[in-house]
């Protein structure tokens, strides 16, 4: 049975909701950013007004403003956009049962059916897009293919509001000429890598000798080799968008840089208040806590611990993160931001091996704890009770890290 796959991507999503209900400036140019004066200022996502005078997602809020002087700025309304985000899943559950979340605003749609070809998918297609502009009057881009990277591929061809077809018989005439970097899971260093090896587009990874590309990247070369050649052949897997969830993890970058290892312990101990309640919400544990920083002069490093047992204690989250920043990265102080993620993510309550003399007590009371503490904070506000070493520092004590910086999470490819 020959497999039909759209991939159906939300155009300028954030920004696209923002002009729906704010009919005021729909017609302006308009970037969803976040707060300058909590220097957080970057441009999230802009509507088609503002990104015709340049304005590009990443543009520090002050530059963009200088590029269009017009530019309207409003702060970004996650809890609207997660509504949206059903909104858009249950159209297209209208037409399939194994529908998989990739982010809010993205989602792989597998359409296959004996006797439904490709052409039926194109149609299906426009029929979604339709649908969503009606139904909900925003835009989506959608890609049709016969496996998950093609039709992500696909969906980026042609935007807003268009549907784009990578046939399988002819896909190297349609995307072999194509930057590498357009392809999924080809980033940046990725793309550097390939342009030293003279590696340019798509069709040169794809005829690239497998032993380059394995010395260069690992197994990972090998595994963008098989896409670039449509070897692709993993399920989509039918996902909500919390389902689908890879990592759980908070960065922040506070009022005033970090300076000592006292202000890194109060910011790590107030993103693990907001991790560990996460987790807890959607009744995960995590085997791997791993933390980032990112210094005045906006260099990026990172670390991670595998843990012997997974948790989703607030208190070992932050622990663990505070001993890898003791461990690896106080010499880099001061500090422009830091983060802490969770990941190899299993089911709370799945079977696990108990150390013979492990406190598991003691653990089992620290999560009660901290699930009274959740109820309490639901009820009355997340600040409502802090740690004591978050009010070490006033500035940083007024942060609501679960509310104000949630990263929204977002599910690796995993074939």
């Amino acid at each position: 049975m020959a497999r039909v796959i759209l991939h159906s991507d939300a155009n300028s999503f954030y920004a696209s909701v923002e002009c729906l209900h704010r009919p005021d400036v729909r017609d302006h140019p308009l970037s969803v950013c976040g707060d300058p004066e909590m220097r957080h200022g970057i441009v999230l996502a802009s509507n088609q007004q503002a990104k015709r005078w340049g304005v590009k997602t990443g543009m520090a809020v002050w530059q963009a403003k200088q590029t269009c002087p017009g530019l309207v700025v409003v702060p970004p309304d996650y809890s609207l956009y997660k509504h949206f985000s059903h909104m858009l899943r249950d159209i297209y559950e209208c037409y399939s049962d194994r529908v998989e979340s990739f982010g809010l605003d993205e989602c792989w749609i597998d359409l296959s059916n004996p006797g439904f070809t490709i052409e039926d998918g194109e149609q299906k297609a426009h029929e979604i897009r339709l649908r969503v502009k009606n139904e909900l009057g925003i835009t989506v881009s959608v890609g049709v293919s016969d496996n998950k990277i093609f039709a992500k591929l696909g969906s980026d061809l042609k935007k807003p509001d268009a549907v784009s077809v990578v046939p399988p018989d002819r896909f190297r005439e349609t995307i072999w000429h194509l930057p590498a970097s357009d392809l999924l899971y080809v980033g940046p260093k990725t793309t550097k890598k390939l342009r030293d090896c003279n590696i340019l587009t798509i069709g040169d990874l794809a005829k690239a000798p497998s032993d380059l590309l394995k010395y260069k990247l690992g197994k990972n070369g090998l595994m963008l080799q098989a896409y670039a050649n449509g070897w692709d052949r993993s399920p989509v897997r039918p996902t909500t968008l919390e389902e689908a969830i890879g990592s759980v993890g908070n960065s922040i970058t506070p009022p005033h840089d970090i300076r000592s290892l006292e202000d890194a312990r109060c910011i790590y101990f107030l993103l693990a208040e907001s991790v560990g309640a996460r987790l807890r919400e959607s009744n995960l544990q995590s085997k791997c806590v791993s933390i980032s920083v990112r210094t005045t002069d906006l260099i990026s490093y990172s670390c991670q611990r595998t843990l012997s047992s997974p948790t989703n204690i607030t208190g070992e989250i932050a622990s663990i993160a505070c001993q890898l920043f003791s461990e690896r990265y106080v010499r880099f102080l001061p500090l422009r931001s830091v983060g802490v993620s969770c990941s190899a993510l299993s089911m709370e309550g799945a079977p696990v091996q108990l150390d013979l003399f492990g406190n598991q007590l003691h653990r089992e009371k620290m999560h009660q704890l901290d699930c009274a503490l959740d109820g309490i904070r639901r009820r009355f506000g997340n600040q409502v009770i802090v740690r004591g070493i978050v009010l070490a520092e006033p500035a940083f004590a007024q942060i609501d890290p679960k509310d104000d910086h949630t990263i929204h999470p977002q599910p690796f490819f995993t074939g």
